[in-house]
């Protein structure tokens, strides 16, 4: 019975047949059943069970940290460095005097409805000042940060949690920080939500960071004595002293404000129900893993649809036959060449596969001859909800993740990005 969708019951009859006609129909036992892989499958779902673990251990972080909330407002008002006689203005500041007296990590906040940007009575992003200096280990201290954008609201209760005066550690220092930042940015805007943070710091040659979050407002509502401004005008009438050659980064943010908003926008793209073939191909680095994917839906690997039934049922017993049937041919019959033949009981899926798959190595730019290398991943079918399924789609062992200073393809392909594998989760 093929095309089953998963989570629909289905019953069904059974009659006998001969010379003499049909015979009276008889209920299967159970009388009903919702189809899926997960009969066929070994091993339990992965996920199960997890995020009901994590929201228990984040109840137990917060009842070990509550004494610590008691004595903070004096360990805050200790260890602030601005006044808080400055005023909105004097915090705001406009990028020259920013790139020009200061140096060091910034946070830039970017609202936006439609094409227009909210911007302080002085026709500038949002910024407030994290750090004068940073140390190598950013690269850690930004994937850090960037898990806040999933608890904009904790912000307050994470800051006064850390206590920065009973520790010498630089990492905890750095992003305590980072969060007395975002707190500040959270009361001059009037908002808990930031947005998300950019995949991305922008850095300069002057020594100045960036740290961008991004938020796509629902109406252009007045947020303390902001306003709003059109993208390209905010762009047309700013005036900089920096060089062609070596921008501030300030600058080099609103250069590139299009491309960012509009990376932001397809992030938040939902794929329509349906399976998907996805290409798992992966590239690592001194201090981070990236994942390829493809600029047009940069929060989903790279892939193509196979079909719009994104149940796979009776199928997967099919699938793990022929993955390990390719495992056989990679191990015993390369020399050979041969590759696995449809047979008369192969299922529609096995010429869906094979249209999805053309499209992908057409849309990855690899010839089709190296997909025999490839391996079809066998674990489990990977659900992402909302009737989204994807079947992976894997390279050779020894080029799953590329090592630094391995060739990779993919590198200099315009329309692929390579994420901070944090950054895609």
């Amino acid at each position: 019975m093929p095309d089953l969708f998963q989570g629909r019951l289905y019953y069904v009859r059974v009659s006998a047949y001969n010379m003499k006609g049909w015979g009276p129909p008889a209920t299967s036992l159970p009388p009903s059943a919702a189809p899926s892989w997960r009969e066929s499958a070994v091993q339990k779902p992965r996920r199960r069970g997890q995020i009901e673990a994590m929201e228990r251990l984040l109840q137990q972080v917060r009842a070990t940290h509550t004494h610590y909330c008691c004595g903070t407002s004096k360990m805050q008002n200790q260890s602030r460095k601005q006044s808080v006689s400055r005023s909105l203005k004097h915090l705001f500041n406009s990028s020259n005097k920013f790139v020009k007296t200061l140096k060091g990590i910034y946070l830039a906040a970017v609202f936006y409805h439609k094409d227009s940007l909210l911007v302080t009575a002085e026709d500038q992003i949002p910024i407030v000042e994290v750090d004068d200096s940073y140390s190598s280990s950013l690269m850690q201290d930004f994937l850090w940060f960037t898990k806040l954008s999933c608890m904009w609201e904790d912000v307050r209760w994470l800051r006064q949690s850390m206590s920065v005066s009973m520790s010498s550690s630089s990492t905890l220092q750095a992003r305590h920080k980072m969060l007395s930042a975002a707190s500040q940015m959270q009361n001059l805007l009037g908002t808990h939500n930031l947005g998300r943070v950019h995949f991305e710091t922008i850095k300069d040659r002057h020594g100045n960071v960036l740290l961008v979050t991004i938020r796509d407002t629902d109406s252009q509502h007045s947020l303390l004595s902001g306003k709003w401004m059109q993208v390209t005008k905010l762009q047309s009438q700013k005036k900089s002293l920096s060089t062609p050659e070596e921008p501030y980064a300030l600058d080099i943010l609103i250069i590139t404000m299009q491309d960012i908003l509009a990376y932001h926008r397809r992030s938040c793209h939902r794929l329509t129900t349906g399976l998907y073939l996805g290409y798992l191909k992966l590239s690592s680095s001194v201090d981070q893993i990236k994942v390829l994917v493809s600029q047009r839906t940069p929060n989903m690997l790279c892939h193509t649809r196979i079909r719009e039934n994104g149940n796979v049922s009776e199928e997967w017993e099919w699938i793990q036959m022929l993955a390990a049937a390719g495992r056989k041919g990679c191990s015993e019959g390369d020399s050979k060449g041969e590759k696995p033949q449809a047979e008369s009981h192969t299922p529609i899926l096995y010429y869906e596969l094979q249209t999805a798959l053309k499209s992908l190595m057409k849309h990855l730019n690899l010839p089709l001859h190296q997909a025999y290398h490839f391996r079809l991943y066998s674990q489990e079918v990977v659900e992402l909800g909302h009737g989204v399924s994807f079947l992976l789609l894997l390279p050779p062992a020894d080029d799953v993740c590329s090592a630094p200073g391995q060739s990779n393809p993919y590198t200099f392909l315009s329309g692929f990005l390579q994420l901070p594998l944090q950054m895609f989760e």
